[in-house]
């Protein structure tokens, strides 16, 4: 059997060809791929029917000879167009008898521009979205926005490099390969691993930072049932603003007049109440909810598919939708308190112009990454001509998206009396838990990550198994190993470290240092010169991103 599979005439492709056969019937190429036709008679609708035609017979042998000339993803020596039948009329032949339609490679199963741009937007918009205020006030108000931009359209260069890089490759069928087999085919298997493991940065880290924001939603959705349930008022407790709409300074300077007094106050009045100090005994935010999410969460995560959680990723962009309402809201009831100082600090605003803007880059560097799957996305655009234009108008969006929500924060939060400094990492945590409607948001956001986390966990799953076992659920006890490390991660840092910005940051800046500066450069720059295009200004300016990716790292632990 293995004999009668091997091409007749090997070819120079060959060591890209294993891993390049990957398709479904879903992703059927009928000029690469063996066809087997039925005659339209044979098939009564999508019901599997008797054996083929002898008609159907030859050209399948006819077909098959092709296919033994060479590798399928030769195109020199593949099955002429006049010998394949039309798409509409290739079926999959089963040895028992039965034969199945091809669906998936008609026009008809494509996404028109509008679909395809709303796909990314809704990928790309994710817990990021809660730290580009936290970002702005890092960099300063004015370089924050001017950051922003730039790197906003860094990002989609990168990007457009990442999308168009299977096409420059020549002999070679690259309709079903990722940016992974991409590296592979330039760099061998130490591209294809790092690629792998700089992935697995981006989605672990991603992982971690919805467990810290799972303890924190599930903590203050619970405090504030608590509170309501039992008449609770929490105002003399929290440095803030007075008011219908408060805003509240967590962790204020300890030199802030009034905050000592505060806090006696908050302690005299709940010392002897032994309700209230037995509930944040079993419900805190650090000690005991991070280990409550392991009961939920661990199981969930062992499921053998995930097709169940897929259902709810439409409650991704509900929840973006409301945040951004909720944005609104606040800003039209709190206004706005700007005062620009260039190079100083005041009491309460900061300098439009900080050296601490590398952390805002390494957020964004998360916030706009979308590489290791635009690939993927694209393929199901309808018109493949307009990629780029698409991918274009997303990154707008997405741009003008987090522009939206960082300036109304940043500029809406109230200052004086409270500093601009006051600015959390999620910016929800700068609302007292008796907002009812940051309790909603709170809530949609919680059921959101509860169903997307175990997306997530298949996600690494299937990569890492993949890769090492070759089987993407090899044991129980090895995938239940795999999600305790996992987990155990994320409880760490909810425990210890909660900064969910820093967190954010520090993963953005590690896998887009290899997914979106480097390979991309890479390829883009090998690619050329094999072609004899490649001149110096390409090849310096390409080179400055590798630096700019580099130094981007850097930044995060000189911060």
């Amino acid at each position: 059997m293995e004999e009668d599979c091997r091409p007749l005439l090997s070819s120079e492709q060959q060591t890209a060809e294993s891993y390049s056969q990957r398709g479904s019937t879903d992703s059927l190429d009928y000029r690469a791929k063996r066809p087997f036709y039925v005659e339209p008679r044979n098939i009564v609708g999508d019901v599997p029917q008797e054996r083929v035609s002898a008609e159907a017979a030859i050209l399948n042998s006819r077909v098959h000879y092709y296919s033994r000339l060479t590798a399928s993803s030769d195109r020199l020596l593949s099955p002429p167009d006049h010998v394949i039948p039309h798409t509409e009329e290739i079926y999959i032949y089963s040895p028992l008898g039965t034969a199945f339609k091809v669906t998936g490679s008609d026009h008809s199963s494509k996404n028109p521009s509008f679909i395809t741009i709303f796909a990314i937007w809704n990928t790309m918009m994710g817990t990021s979205i809660l730290s580009i205020p936290w970002g702005i006030k890092q960099a300063g108000f004015t370089l924050g926005i001017i950051i922003l931009i730039l790197t906003g359209l860094l990002m989609l260069y990168c990007c457009y490099i990442v999308l168009k890089s299977p096409k420059n490759i020549p002999y070679i069928d690259t309709s079903d390969w990722e940016f992974p087999d991409v590296c592979r085919y330039y760099f061998g298997k130490f591209g294809q691993w790092s690629s792998l493991v700089f992935s697995m940065v981006s989605l672990i880290g991603a992982m971690v930072v919805y467990w810290v924001l799972m303890s924190n939603f599930l903590y203050n959705s619970g405090q504030f049932i608590y509170n309501y349930s039992h008449n609770v008022n929490m105002s003399d407790s929290e440095f803030g603003t007075n008011g219908s709409d408060r805003v509240i300074c967590p962790f204020p300077n300890t030199n802030h007049e009034g905050n000592h007094t505060v806090s006696t106050l908050f302690l005299s009045a709940s010392g002897n109440d032994t309700s209230a100090s037995t509930f944040e005994h079993w419900w805190s935010k650090t000690n005991t909810i991070p280990l409550y999410l392991i009961i939920l969460l661990l199981p969930l995560l062992c499921f053998r598919s995930a097709s169940f959680f897929a259902r709810f990723t439409f409650l991704g962009t509900i929840s973006v939708v409301y945040l951004i309402s909720l944005v609104t809201i606040k800003a039209v009831r709190l206004g706005f308190h700007l005062q620009f100082h260039w190079f100083d600090y005041t009491q309460f605003y900061l300098p439009e112009f900080r050296t601490l803007f590398p952390q805002f880059t390494g957020v964004l560097t998360l916030a706009f990454f979308i590489h290791n799957c635009i690939i993927t996305l694209m393929k199901s655009n309808k018109h493949q001509e307009n990629n780029v234009r698409d991918l274009s108008v997303a990154y707008l969006l997405v741009g003008i998206t987090y522009l939206y929500v960082g300036v109304l924060i940043f500029a809406a939060f109230p200052s004086p009396p409270l500093s601009k400094d006051c600015i959390e990492p999620n910016f929800l945590d700068n609302f007292p838990t008796s907002d009812v409607m940051v309790f909603v948001a709170r809530s949609f956001l919680l059921f959101q990550m509860i169903t997307v986390y175990p997306l997530l966990g298949y996600l690494v799953r299937v990569q890492v198994m993949g890769q090492i076992f070759g089987n993407h659920y090899p044991s129980f006890f090895h995938v239940l190993a795999l999600n305790i490390l996992i987990v155990g991660a994320g409880v760490l840092m909810a425990r210890f470290y909660t900064n969910i910005g820093s967190i954010i940051r520090f993963s953005g800046a590690t896998c887009g240092l290899a997914l979106v500066f480097v390979f991309p450069s890479l390829v883009h720059m090998i690619s050329l010169k094999r072609q004899g295009l490649l001149r110096w200004p390409s090849a310096l300016f390409h080179s400055f991103l590798i630096l700019l990716g580099l130094a981007n790292l850097l930044g995060q632990f000189l911060m």
